[in-house]
């Protein structure tokens, strides 16, 4: 009797014990099953990676949006103030974009973005007779035109701006000094400078301009015929560029010219296309250049269509720049040019401009350029065949020119 109560009791235990396992596998399984936790009416953990990852709905543990949401509603509900849209837009964006520690990317409102547009059309330049490029997001000096104030006034190649008007509130990019430039002819505006002591310098001596605004018209190519090298100075990769190449090629060749000097030294760079179309002009066939986004890697090749296999060489300089530095680099890699001078910017990325549905745009860096090598530009650049530096104490005396002569009429001579 004893032994069949103990043996029952014993049975009771086990069977409690495998109820409580199965208990435990099917609890695992459940929660491990959000669909049925929630139709069970289980609450998962606020951000776990089971409430996060079964939805594609953005939180305010992962998306920003969110967070900004977030604060909004409280602010309508609660606060005694209103949000002015359009200010709290300007500075959240403008915040937003310095965040993300690219140099260029920049938020445009409506009103800088229109400027953007004027900067980036062919028109004649509206300003202080100064060619502006952009260093790590920064307004420097490319070039001073000849005969301009700015000239007169000791504005050199290199000069950062500082302030404009008394502003020194944020860093200038070129788009914004456009804009700030872009006044009635004859109108004055106060620039305060920075000479560093090189590119890369984030200090140096300042000094203040007052400058009067004018219209002023550059030509983007010249050419002329040095014996019999024909030496053509392009200043920026605008939209007709390949063009305006072309050209001078023909009429150069027309007399006489048995080589060609492509001067890109100070170049700011411009048109991606255009870049490419100047190189197909001398390039058969063969990769121009390889294009590194989040997709992967594309490459553009040459368009086949040539208009002289006459021996070139491209001058460059440290101020040579962006889509100029493809162009370069597509002439070395295709061993189609010697190149001749000094290392280029190592500006090799690539900005994109999207406009926004509530007016302005951003700008953002999308991908980077690598050479028909496969070689890196940005922070690199261009590596000449031949180093040539440019001596500051006799600026009437271009050594690298001079070089980049002796270099074209000795390769005219190993053909």
């Amino acid at each position: 009797m004893r032994m069949h109560a103990r043996n029952k009791h014993i049975g009771l235990l086990m069977v409690m014990f495998v109820a409580v396992v199965i208990a435990f596998v099917v609890g695992f399984a459940a929660r491990s099953n959000l669909q049925l936790m929630h139709t069970l009416g289980i609450q998962t953990p606020e951000g776990s990676e089971q409430s996060t990852s079964s939805t594609n709905a953005k939180t305010t543990y992962d998306a920003l949006s969110a967070r900004i949401g977030e604060v909004e509603d409280i602010l309508a509900t609660y606060s005694m103030d209103n949000i002015e849209l359009q200010d709290a837009t300007k500075l959240m964006l403008a915040n937003l974009m310095e965040s993300t520690q690219d140099p260029y990317a920049t938020y445009f409102n409506s009103e800088n973005y229109e400027n953007y547009i004027k900067e980036t059309a062919d028109k004649p330049y509206s300003g202080i007779g100064v060619l502006f490029g952009d260093y790590d997001g920064r307004a420097y000096v490319v070039d001073v035109l000849d005969g301009s104030e700015a000239q007169a006034r000791g504005v050199t190649q290199g000069d950062f701006v500082e302030a404009i008007d008394g502003d020194s509130s944020h860093k200038w990019s070129t788009i914004e000094v456009i804009g700030a430039l872009a006044r009635e002819d004859g109108a004055n505006v106060i620039i305060t400078w920075m000479r560093p002591i090189s590119l890369d310098a984030t200090r140096g001596t300042e000094f203040t301009t007052t400058l009067s605004c004018h219209n002023y018209t550059e030509q983007n190519v010249t050419y002329e015929l040095s014996e019999n090298v024909g030496y053509i100075r392009l200043r920026q990769i605008t939209s007709n560029a390949s063009d305006l190449v072309e050209q001078a090629v023909k009429d150069l060749t027309a007399q006489g010219a048995q080589a060609f000097v492509l001067d890109v030294r100070d170049n700011p760079g411009g048109y991606l296309t255009q870049a490419l179309d100047t190189a197909s002009l001398f390039i058969q066939s063969g990769v121009l250049v390889g294009i590194e986004t989040k997709d992967g890697t594309t490459t553009r090749n040459a368009s086949g269509e040539t208009i002289s296999a006459a021996p070139m060489v491209v001058l460059v300089n440290e101020y040579t720049c962006a889509a100029t530095e493809v162009l370069a680099a597509a002439m070395k890699d295709n061993q189609r040019a010697a190149i001749v001078g000094q290392t280029t910017m190592g500006k090799g990325s690539v900005q994109v401009v999207r406009e926004l549905t509530f007016g302005g745009a951003v700008r953002y860096t999308a991908g980077y350029y690598l050479t028909p090598l496969g070689h890196a530009i940005n922070g690199v650049g261009v590596i000449p065949d031949i180093a040539v530096a440019d001596d500051p104490q006799d600026p009437e005396n271009d050594n690298q020119l001079s070089v980049a002569y002796d270099v074209a009429r000795s390769l005219i001579g190993e053909q």
